[in-house]
C-alpha cells in the first residue's frame, strides 16, 4: 500500500503544478521519477521515447507505465494515471467558467499572454533536459551520430513538410544501422 500512496504524492504534484502539456512538465516528472529512484536517467528517456511514439499524450502515458513499474501490478498504472489526470481535469473545469465569464477582463487576458512565453520556456528546459549522455552516447562515434540525428531530424521537420512520423521511423532505422 505503501508504493500506491507514493505514487498518488508524486502524480498529485505532478497534475496540480505541471502545466503547459507534457514537454512543459517533463522537467517536473523526472523530478518527481528519477528523484525518488523509481526508475534511471535512461530509463526515464527511454520511457520519454516511447511515451511519444504511443497514443496519447506524454504526461499520461509515462503515469501509466510507471504506476505499473513502481507498484507492480495494473492497479499501479491505474491509480497513477487517474491521479495525474483528476487535478487538471477539476481545475480546467473550474477555471472554464471564470475564465469564459470573464476573458475580456484584462487581468485575465493579461494572465494568459504571460503563460505563453513560461510554457515555451518550460518546453526548452524539457528540449535541454533530455540533452545528456544518454540520449546522445557517451563515446565520440556514438555522440557524433547522435548529434547529426537530432539535427537532421530538426532540419527535416522544421523546414520540409514531412511528417514527423517518417522522420522518427527513419532516425530509428539509421540509428539500427550505425549505432
Amino acid at each position: 500500500m505503501n508504493e500506491y500512496l507514493k505514487i498518488i504524492w508524486a502524480y498529485l504534484k505532478i497534475g496540480l503544478f505541471g502545466f503547459g502539456g507534457g514537454y512543459a512538465m517533463l522537467s517536473l516528472i523526472q523530478s518527481e521519477i528519477v528523484g525518488a529512484g523509481w526508475v534511471s536517467n535512461q530509463m526515464f528517456t527511454d520511457i520519454v521515447a516511447i511515451s511519444q511514439m504511443t497514443p496519447g499524450p506524454i504526461g499520461i502515458n509515462s503515469a501509466t507505465y510507471i504506476g505499473y513499474v513502481v507498484a507492480g501490478s495494473v492497479w499501479g498504472s491505474i491509480v497513477a494515471t487517474i491521479t495525474v489526470v483528476l487535478p487538471p481535469f477539476v481545475l480546467v473545469l473550474l477555471a472554464s467558467k471564470y475564465v469564459s465569464k470573464h476573458k475580456d477582463n484584462q487581468l485575465i487576458q493579461g494572465a494568459l499572454l504571460g503563460l505563453r512565453p513560461v510554457v515555451v520556456g518550460l518546453i526548452a528546459s524539457a528540449a535541454l533536459l533530455l540533452m545528456n549522455s544518454d540520449n546522445f552516447g557517451v563515446a565520440t562515434y556514438e555522440r557524433i551520430c547522435s548529434i547529426m540525428i537530432c539535427c537532421a531530424s530538426f532540419v527535416v521537420v522544421f523546414f520540409t513538410r514531412i511528417h514527423p512520423i517518417w522522420v522518427i521511423v527513419a532516425a530509428g532505422v539509421v540509428g539500427a544501422l550505425f549505432l
